[in-house]
């Protein structure tokens, strides 16, 4: 085999292999998207909650 052009070759399809992109979230503006979430989970839960109760008393 021609070792000569397979070593660059290889060392060229193993470079984009090492690169890592790290993507930092400011902790304010996630902790901001998390109370949303909540909150919107909780007010689903609460709308459903008064059909079942009223299902319950009849």
């Amino acid at each position: 085999m021609n070792w000569k052009w397979m070593a660059p070759a290889l060392m060229l399809m193993a470079l984009p292999a090492c690169v890592t992109i790290n993507i930092y979230f400011p902790a304010a503006a996630a902790e901001k998207a998390a109370d949303r979430i909540i909150d919107d989970v909780w007010q689903l839960k609460e709308k459903a909650e008064p059909s079942i109760q009223t299902e319950e008393k009849k």
